[in-house]
């Protein structure tokens, strides 16, 4: 067996680069995680006269409240009148009060993302000349402070649980039956059960804390917990709490089945009852088996289900597909790390009388191999969709820590060949002849010393000693641990698989850290688009006062005479009509008289496009087209053809937030 998993690492390895190389080279652009990509009036700029709205646009669709946009004046006194709405797409705005005066006014927002995470920040602009504020330039910390820690810690937990409910039950279901009747194995599985439900109950509480005010007051705020009862999110915990309840009658009825006593001859009013068949009480088994197993999957796909559909995985690029491999992905850590931990309670908790069988054991590997094969093709395509390009692993807080966990997921794949190892060597029926039978035997013999120790004690005592006779228990049943310990250590192999797993168990708690956090923090695909709007919208030239938009760009066609830079206007640059000029230019800022010039628009995201628009010839070097049709806010990608002769042309492109 062992020779078999070098060559299965290897090809987990191939496997692993072949797949993410493959899908990083065809990454293309996508949203999660919102982002702010647009303003009006923009970040810095002084206006010549008092906008009469402030607009915000994000990088997917955002939830406001009331509260969730504001303007305040340089006294800090707020300018806003009404609600934030939606005005188009992605961007939302909100009124300001007429006759506002000369200075510098500061924009906070606080929105929560379609994949249920806070989002906050702030902005100064100004009107007339820039002035002293009194406002900090810091907006609200999203999901920071107390709330945001006790809310992380929510979320930790939760994971742990579900891991240790759906895991521990796999593993008494699939590797060992007989687990059903031991306590310690019972005890974890209902902990499980108990965190995951706890844990789901404070996230809901602190939900509206969370992503509102920050504030621990709010969480016992029967008004906005009703508030966040009508969110997705919301539905999701609600969802989670009724599924908790058929988990537990799963539990239930797992732990009450298998461990039934013998069959044996009892009496009932003089007659003796017949024992059942073997043969019936066999199929009985089985079926029942194969019922936990179909209701058993069900329940922890539902509850995988309840993460996938409010999180990550429930917007951005492909999300009929993101959410069942999110879900496939959870119950393989499940499988595998919840599996892990049942396995290390039975070895280091379980009984001496029923030690966990080597065929367990074994089992048990091939579970765990095959959730890994599961981890790695599920993790290689989040990765791709959360990332989208290779840069975005150094670049970015959400590459840092996907590298963090690809790290200590290595780490644990080779801890577990080492397991794997052990586990050889506990299944060779030499081997556990041998040094198993010897190192038992030796535990047997101190036991019965022990015993006679304890009967001559117990006889010296005599029945008037109450004192010592409590002694006596208690040394009793230090012996009796003493020798369960002893039993367990008795064998080597026994005792390599358990440091091994146990090492693999402590690896595994600092991996859930990590994921829990990567779930929190944006991802890096996100990260970059917002980057890349952000420069663009500095670098753009863009009047925040007409809201026209002016873009430079040079090009060189290769021909003699084959180079200038073309200057694009679009003014006022939003959704619907707007005006379009293009200007030509030589190296030396004369007016370059090109035979054609062409204009396309893109918006890959949302693959609308290209959009062509061919501008009149207005005069030398200047085209104008009217009515140029932006059908909905975004990224939008100018593409301007510059044909200079009749065989050299050239095009040269820019991205800008429209809109």
């Amino acid at each position: 067996m062992t020779r078999t998993i070098a060559p299965r690492v290897r090809i987990l390895v191939l496997l692993f680069i072949a797949v993410t190389g493959t899908l990083l080279a065809g990454a293309g652009p996508a949203s999660a995680h919102a982002a702010l990509t647009g303003s009006d009036p923009a970040q810095g700029v002084v206006a010549d006269k008092a906008p009469t709205q402030v607009s915000l646009t994000f990088s997917e669709k955002v939830a406001l409240n009331d509260d969730s946009l504001r303007v305040l004046d340089p006294k800090g006194k707020p300018v806003q009148t009404g609600s934030p709405a939606n005005v188009s797409g992605t961007t939302y705005a909100v009124q300001l009060r007429s006759g506002l005066a000369k200075g510098t006014y500061t924009v906070t927002y606080q929105v929560v993302s379609a994949d249920s995470h806070p989002v906050a920040g702030a902005y100064t602009f100004s009107i007339g000349a820039p002035s002293q504020t009194v406002v900090s330039g810091t907006g609200p910390a999203a999901g920071g402070g107390v709330v945001g820690g006790l809310y992380a810690f929510g979320r930790y937990a939760s994971y742990a649980g579900f891991i240790v409910l759906a895991g521990g039950a796999a593993f008494v279901l699939a590797c060992w039956r007989r687990g059903a009747g031991v306590r310690p194995l019972q005890r974890l599985v209902v902990g499980g059960w108990v965190a995951l439900t706890a844990a789901t109950l404070w996230l809901l509480l602190l939900r509206g804390a969370y992503t509102g005010s920050g504030k621990f007051a709010d969480v016992f705020d029967l008004d906005l917990l009703g508030q966040v009862m009508q969110t997705k999110t919301g539905a999701a915990l609600v969802s989670r709490l009724l599924l908790l309840a058929a988990a537990a009658l799963f539990v239930a009825v797992l732990f009450g089945a298998y461990p039934r006593p013998s069959p044996t001859t009892a009496l009932n009013d003089g007659a003796a009852r017949r024992l059942p068949d073997p043969r019936e009480q066999g199929e009985e088994k089985r079926d029942l088996t194969f019922g936990l197993a179909v209701g058993g999957v069900v329940v922890a796909a539902g509850l995988a289900t309840s993460w996938a559909m409010a999180e990550h995985a429930s917007t951005g690029l492909q999300p009929g597909i993101a959410m069942p491999v999110d879900v496939v992905h959870l119950l393989a850590v499940a499988a595998w790390l919840g599996g892990l931990t049942a396995l290390l309670t039975a070895l280091y908790r379980a009984p001496a009388e029923t030690p966990v069988e080597a065929a367990a054991v074994r089992r048990f590997s091939r579970v765990a191999f095959g959730s890994v094969l599961a981890l790695v093709v599920t993790g290689v395509y989040q990765s791709w969709r959360q990332l989208g390009s290779w840069s975005a692993f150094t670049e970015t807080r959400y590459g840092q820590l996907l590298l963090v966990k690809i790290g200590l997921v290595a780490v644990l794949v080779g801890i577990a060949a080492v397991s794997r190892r052990w586990t050889g060597r506990l299944t060779d029926p030499a081997v556990r002849t041998g040094e198993a039978g010897k190192g038992q035997a030796q535990a047997r013999k101190e036991e019965t010393q022990a015993h006679k120790e304890q009967v001559a004690a117990s006889k010296t005592a005599g029945a008037g000693a109450p004192q010592r006779a409590a002694q006596l228990a208690r040394q009793r049943a230090a012996v009796d641990a003493a020798r369960e310990k002893r039993l367990r250590d008795g064998d080597p192999n026994r005792f390599g698989l358990r440091r091994s797993v146990l090492a693999e168990a402590g690896v595994a708690l600092v991996l859930l850290a990590v994921t829990t956090a990567l779930t929190q923090t944006e991802p890096g695909r996100t990260e970059q688009e917002a980057k890349a709007a952000t420069s663009t919208s500095a670098g753009s030239g863009t009047s925040a006062a007409s809201g026209a938009l002016t873009l430079d760009m040079p090009f060189d066609t290769g021909g003699t005479d084959g180079k200038g830079v073309v200057s694009i206007g679009l003014d006022p640059a939003r959704v619907g009509g707007n005006e379009m000029h293009v200007y030509v230019q030589r190296p030396n800022g004369r007016a370059f008289d090109v035979p054609e010039v062409k204009v396309s628009f893109t918006l890959e995201a949302k693959k609308i496009g290209p959009l062509p628009v061919n501008p009149d010839h207005i005069a030398t070097g200047h085209w104008s087209a009217n009515g140029v049709q932006i059908p909905m806010a975004g990224d939008w990608k100018i593409a301007v053809t510059v044909r200079t002769s009749d065989i050299d042309q050239a095009t040269v492109s820019k991205n800008a937030q429209i809109g």
